[in-house]
């Protein structure tokens, strides 16, 4: 019982010299991954008192420990609540439900990658996390035009061409990476 007034006092310490930026950036990742659970999960499961407090604390575990492995968990999770709704539950696979769930996973991703090097008490300029976040819509909105213009294609190019298409993306990814793979053995 000692051990846990240690751990409370603790982290009242902690809140006491917590700055604006690093709880903004960590009430980022926390609203982050409760949207994407909130649009990932069937409504019926959310709307459970057995299942809602567990999506609730899995999705702002990352904010509170964000250099552990709580992000992945996080969207494993969430990718399994869409599978579960889409295969289980026999939803449609809407457009904007893929997006909202891509968008929120890769901003909840980068951001639990900076909340995980900046202290809490760090005093950290509004245009240091303005760069951050411009990157980071900068990748969200070329990933979003990419996904819906692959989709129009993926229309016409039914068939053999769909497939080749596949395997080309695919020996092109595996190219880069062993590219990327050698530069990095170079340096």
């Amino acid at each position: 019982m000692a051990k846990l007034g240690v751990q409370i006092e603790a982290a009242r310490g902690v809140m006491a010299r917590a700055t604006a930026v690093p709880f903004l950036v960590r009430a980022a990742v926390a609203l982050g991954g409760l949207i994407a659970m909130g649009v990932a999960w069937p409504a019926e499961l959310i709307a459970s008192q057995l299942i809602a407090p567990l999506l609730v604390l899995v999705a702002i575990y990352p904010a509170v420990a964000p250099r552990g492995r709580g992000a992945t968990f996080s969207a494993v999770v969430v990718v399994g609540g869409w599978i579960a709704d889409t295969v289980g539950a026999g939803s449609r696979v809407e457009l904007w439900r893929v997006i909202t769930i891509a968008t929120l996973l890769y901003l909840g991703h980068t951001l639990t990658a900076l909340a995980a090097v900046l202290p809490y008490d760090a005093i950290v300029s509004f245009d240091m996390l303005g760069g951050w976040l411009l990157r980071a819509g900068a990748v969200v909105l070329v990933s979003a035009v990419l996904t819906v213009a692959t989709l129009g294609l993926s229309a016409d190019l039914a068939g053999g061409a769909f497939v080749l298409a596949t395997i080309v993306g695919i020996a092109c990814a595996v190219g880069a990476t062993v590219l990327i793979a050698r530069l990095l053995r170079r340096a």
